[in-house]
């Protein structure tokens, strides 16, 4: 049985980390820390979970008890938490904030659709960023082609959920309800990890326009990437992107539109693909708390202890 701890407990993604790990088979929870929740039960913050677990945070706790340590606090806390904590020897670190996506201190950048093979012999992954997801699973096969030869366009609309739990003027309801807004653009924080990876794979031949809109909904992401692909027909592209996502779980090519609808509270990646003439429109669609984070995170640690990927992970959409 693996034994977690979580660290940085009381927001969204480590509340539905918590909600996978209290029903994976083969995981049970050790420690969820939270300096501000101390003491109190774990369903007080994350109600969804009443009858489901009796955890209390906590503020104090040993690392040595666990096999696996989840950091969920917000971005730049790992570095720190690393500043103050020594790793006992064997344990497996899986960080959801972006402090190590650059793979820098040993760590391994965790889309297992690029890097199974490295993420399954690694003792450190740095979790990709929700709309990095989106969009390195939309580009991925092109570039491992070759195929991704000129400038990229992604517009990709956001839920709430995407700027964490603490409240902002961008964030509350009367302000998002109804409501839409482009921000960062061309400059948010995840071209950083976007760019350096699919460059790494296409020899610097990389240019993309990100234009990030928060959405009027709470969960989930709807990309649109839209490039010129002259070299390859539809038929060709969709043989293209199902041969290299063939073994991929929760990452599956569509040949009618994706709804948000069709993946919220489930790990799957959609992709559809639209051509017409030269321009390729590539869709897809992911939950940015599952796929986009904590269920890609619990992917990662099947994969790195040995497990089969969608080991508690078979979560369902709803219709409605």
């Amino acid at each position: 049985m693996i034994r977690a701890g979580i660290i940085g407990g009381a927001g969204y993604t480590a509340g539905e980390l918590i909600r996978i790990l209290v029903n994976h088979p083969q995981c049970e929870i050790a420690f969820v820390q939270s300096s501000s929740n101390c003491a109190n039960r774990v369903d007080s913050v994350h109600q969804g979970l009443l009858g489901d677990t009796d955890l209390v945070f906590c503020d104090h706790f040993d690392l040595s008890t666990v096999n696996v340590l989840f950091l969920c606090s917000g971005h730049g806390a790992s570095r720190a938490f690393w500043e103050s904590h020594t790793a006992p020897e064997g344990l497996k670190i899986i960080d959801l904030a972006q402090d190590f996506r650059d793979q820098s201190e040993g760590y391994v950048y965790g889309l297992p659709e690029w890097q199974k093979d490295r993420i399954a012999g690694a003792s450190k992954v740095a979790n990709p960023g929700c709309f990095a997801t989106a969009v390195q699973l939309s580009l991925l096969p092109l570039a491992m082609a070759g195929e991704l030869l000129g400038p990229v366009t992604v517009n990709a609309i956001t839920g709430s959920t995407g700027a964490g739990v603490k409240p902002s003027q961008t964030t509350h309801f009367s302000w998002r309800n109804s409501n839409l807004s482009a921000y960062k653009v061309f400059e948010h924080q995840h071209l950083l990890e976007i760019n350096r990876n699919l460059s790494s794979v296409t020899d610097g031949r990389f240019e993309i326009s990100f234009v990030p809109v928060r959405g009027d909904f709470s969960r989930g992401i709807f990309s649109t990437a839209v490039l010129n692909c002259r070299n390859l027909t539809l038929q060709q592209l969709t043989d293209l992107y199902r041969g290299l996502y063939e073994n991929c779980p929760f990452t599956l090519v569509s040949d009618r539109p994706v709804d948000l609808k069709d993946v919220v509270n489930t790990n799957k990646a959609l992709i559809q693909l639209q051509k017409h003439d030269d321009r390729l429109c590539v869709t897809c669609v992911l939950d940015n708390l599952l796929k986009g984070a904590s269920g890609q995170a619990v992917q990662n640690m099947n994969i790195m202890f040995g497990l089969d990927q969608r080991t508690g992970l078979k979560l369902k959409a709803s219709a409605f």
